[in-house]
């Protein structure tokens, strides 16, 4: 046996050089480089009793100048996976166990001394150089642990941020499957919606790829791991691609792959799903843990969100109607009264001379202006009292709409009066007929030169030639196409361009 007091040295070097790197790859490296330089053996492996726990396939070996290296592995967004390495030759071994925390984590097995038979010396320096590692493999998860804690924590906190920033749910969506297919190291990051049926449909995907066939696919009512994601269960797959649970049209793609409630409340908005790609290393107890957390906080965040935008909606329409009423109660009675005083001292001026006369006419435009001014008004009254975002439903709201949308052709916005209660006296099947006729007549108008000035009347006091109940709409544009004006003839429309400008005239029976 020899002595072992020269070989201390490298002892005290490969102990210290253990416990150099952080990272549980790094320092599983140093370990079995540290083994076998300190036995000189041609060939060092650690094999891991389970590997899946802390991530990491197949056996790490020290470098074999007999042999060429292998090749670098491919670059990908998932945690680089080592190749596959041929067993040990068949020669004398040296064997120690590796024990963290009581436990076995696996075997460092050495081979192929240079100088003969391993000896007695060469267990001894190995099973210091194991306890050594043990501590220095538990010092290394507790730090992987925690840079992953804090990056998953990093990341719910992101997109909690980016949630409570207004985006629309479609963008919350993918902002939760965008960030936690990055965290996961996943292949995609999904996101299922139930659907009407009982089963789940992919709403969102978020992958490295085109996502186009991904969106839409749907798990049927049935599904062996359907009755556990409505549940709110959270299911973790080892490899989705043989999984009989598994019975989409993109299974075959992946490999394992968690599936996690975003649950909130007790209401379920969905599941999380991160497949990673076939082959790839499956998720470790820590991941999943992670993982879980992560979507239990952004379904809480995808639910606040969803408040604030009700909370915003809510508050935009009550400052709408708070707008509405004073418009009415203020503006609205002013200029009725104002009308009023004008409309008076005009029946006074009536029979007087010329000058009068011309007093009276002016009176009569300003009349007829305020009139018009109230309608305007009144118009936009309505249109301030209609929820932000919904579509409307009543008849002044379609108009408006038209208007609107002829307004951003147009380059400015149409002017808008309704005569008559609109609402009660038009029936679904003339309305849907004047629609038609609006949309017409304003494209028409957006297509003239010159068109500065659009003005849209609907009248249901207009009696039709015949004495008999009708509506009139009428269109007025002061483009430069036309040279008259007179109005359509017959229950169902008619129209006339003139010089002054060009008015479509629509009538109907009501």
């Amino acid at each position: 046996m020899h002595d072992p007091v020269p070989r201390l040295p490298s002892l005290l070097e490969a102990v210290l050089s253990v416990g150099t790197d952080l990272e549980l790859r790094a320092t599983l490296q140093h370990i079995v480089d540290a083994a076998a330089e300190l036995t000189e053996a041609r060939y060092a492996a650690l094999d891991m009793t389970d590997p899946g726990r802390d991530g990491l396939t197949g056996i790490r070996t020290a470098e074999r100048p007999e042999q060429p290296q292998p090749p670098e592995p491919p670059e990908s967004t998932e945690s680089p996976k080592p190749p596959e390495l041929p067993e040990l030759p068949e020669l004398p071994e040296l064997i120690v166990p590796i024990h963290v925390d009581d436990e076995v984590f696996g075997d460092l097995r050495l081979a192929g001394k240079r100088d003969g038979p391993f000896t007695d010396e060469d267990e001894q320096l190995v099973r210091v150089l194991a306890t050594q590692a043990g501590i220095a493999i538990g010092n290394a998860r507790l730090y992987e642990t925690a840079r992953q804690r804090e990056r998953w924590i990093e990341g719910a906190a992101a997109v909690t941020t980016a949630l409570l920033s207004g985006e629309s749910a479609a963008d919350a969506l993918m902002t939760v499957a965008e960030r936690a297919r990055r965290l996961a190291e996943a292949s995609a990051g999904v996101i299922l919606q139930p659907t009407e049926d009982g089963g789940m449909e992919i709403v969102t995907a978020s992958t490295l790829d085109d996502p186009g066939d991904i969106v839409g696919v749907v798990i049927e009512p049935g599904s062996p791991v359907l009755e556990q994601l409505l549940g709110g269960e959270p299911v973790f797959i080892d490899d989705t691609a043989t999984d009989p649970r598994m019975t989409t049209r993109v299974r075959h793609r992946f490999g394992p792959s968690m599936m996690l409630p975003l649950q909130a409340g007790g209401r379920l908005l969905g599941t999380l799903a991160l497949p990673r790609r076939r082959g790839g290393r499956p998720y470790t107890a820590v991941e999943r843990l992670l993982a879980t957390q992560f979507a239990s906080q952004a379904a809480l965040a995808l639910v606040h969100a969803e408040a604030q935008h009700s909370r915003e909606r809510l508050a935009v329409y009550e400052d709408r109607d708070r707008i509405a009423r004073d418009l009415h109660d203020l503006v609205v009675q002013r200029l009725f009264a104002t009308g009023m005083m004008l409309e008076s001292t005009q029946r006074r001026s009536a029979g007087t001379g010329d000058t009068d006369k011309d007093v009276h006419a002016m009176l009569g435009r300003a009349v007829d202006e305020l009139q018009s001014t109230v309608q305007e008004v009144r118009t936009a009254i309505f249109a301030l009292q209609q929820p932000p975002a919904d579509a409307p439903t009543a008849f002044r709201g379609k108009v408006l709409r038209e208007a609107a949308g002829a307004g951003a052709v147009l380059g400015f916005q149409p002017s808008t009066r309704f005569t008559g209660a609109v609402e009660n006296r038009l029936a679904e099947p003339v309305a849907g007929r004047l629609l038609t006729a609006l949309r017409r007549a304003l494209t028409a108008a957006s297509q003239r030169a010159g068109v500065s000035r659009v003005e849209i009347t609907v009248d249901v006091t207009a009696p039709l030639p015949d004495g008999r109940a009708g509506v009139r709409l009428t269109v007025f544009d002061d483009g430069e196409a036309g040279n008259g004006h007179a109005e359509g003839g017959g229950s169902e429309g008619g129209g006339a361009e003139g010089g002054a400008g060009t008015t479509v005239t629509w009538q109907s029976p009501l």
